[in-house]
């Protein structure tokens, strides 16, 4: 019989309350870990902090989101390569599975020309899989939000910031770096408008983490409650409880708008029950 599968609890489904608070849901709602987001919150940055914060309530760091967002560009410094070299060694200090990582966007080339041979350098060099995640296209308003610098970097390099424009390289479709390993995120198919059932086949072995969340096609990224959306997140966890899936599946999921910690907690409840219910084996 094949062992259940574990899930995790992003500390981003908290925002924006602290890490920490991603940490005590965790505990007292019954997840088997937390991801780790690393952001601006200084306490995410600090690997002993949280390594003492996953002691304290006992709930394990099952994987570390590496800073590779807009607004964690300064996170750990400006240069994404020893970034990614550093959250592979922050994982191995808390134990987790797997790093999670964005593929480079277009302005940053020397990274983006050196992202598929630096993935498979640290995944020779260590027990951490670096899976790559599948992205969606910006909206222009997107670009703006981001800063006007990002939308002139686009257009020095012979990009398009309209509708529907990639900003990573080689695309949004991580498929298309030919990595080892990689990272479904249902919230994002749904913003791309891509098949997720498809993108998880296409995978195949390849596909070790799933960041199971909803969306309606809405051109931003919603990380609605799974089963909110139009995505098929019920058909995607059947399909990994029916094969040798044996990474984890995170919930990250949107509580901002949550007016009151009742309100938050029975979000996350929900988020749980779900996986759990169609990820049984």
């Amino acid at each position: 019989m094949r062992p259940a599968i574990k899930v995790g609890l992003s500390t981003a489904s908290v925002y924006p309350l602290r890490t920490e608070a991603a940490f005590e849901y965790a505990a007292k709602l019954g997840y088997d870990g937390v991801e780790l987001m690393v952001w601006a919150e200084p306490v995410s940055q600090d690997v002993e902090a949280v390594g003492q914060m996953s002691e304290q309530y006992d709930v394990p760091v099952l994987s570390v989101h590496a800073p590779c967002l807009l607004i964690t560009q300064r996170v750990w410094g400006a240069n994404p390569v020893p970034k990614l070299e550093r959250s592979v060694r922050a994982a191995e200090k808390l134990g987790a599975q797997t790093v999670v990582v964005h593929p480079p966007f277009r302005w940053q080339r020397r990274y983006a020309e050196g992202f598929s041979a630096q993935v498979a350098a640290l995944e020779a060099t260590s027990d951490v899989m670096v899976a790559v995640e599948n992205m969606f296209p910006f909206r222009a308003d997107r670009f703006f939000g981001a800063g006007q610098t990002s939308i002139e970097r686009m257009r020095k390099r012979g990009g398009n910031p309209g509708p529907g424009i990639s900003a990573f390289a080689p695309s949004y479709d991580p498929l298309d770096g030919g990595h080892a390993h990689y990272t479904l995120d249902l919230s994002h198919t749904a913003t791309a408008g891509t098949d997720a059932v498809d993108m998880a086949r296409r995978m195949g072995d390849g596909l070790v983490h799933l960041h199971l969340a909803d969306g309606s096609g809405a051109s931003t990224d919603e990380h609605l409650v799974p089963g909110r959306g139009t995505q098929p997140t019920v058909e995607v966890c059947e399909m990994l409880a029916a094969s040798d899936f044996a990474g984890h599946v995170i919930l990250e999921v949107s509580t901002s708008g949550a007016r009151t910690a009742a309100e938050r907690e029975a979000l996350l409840t929900e988020s749980l029950q779900f996986a759990r219910r169609h990820l049984l084996r």
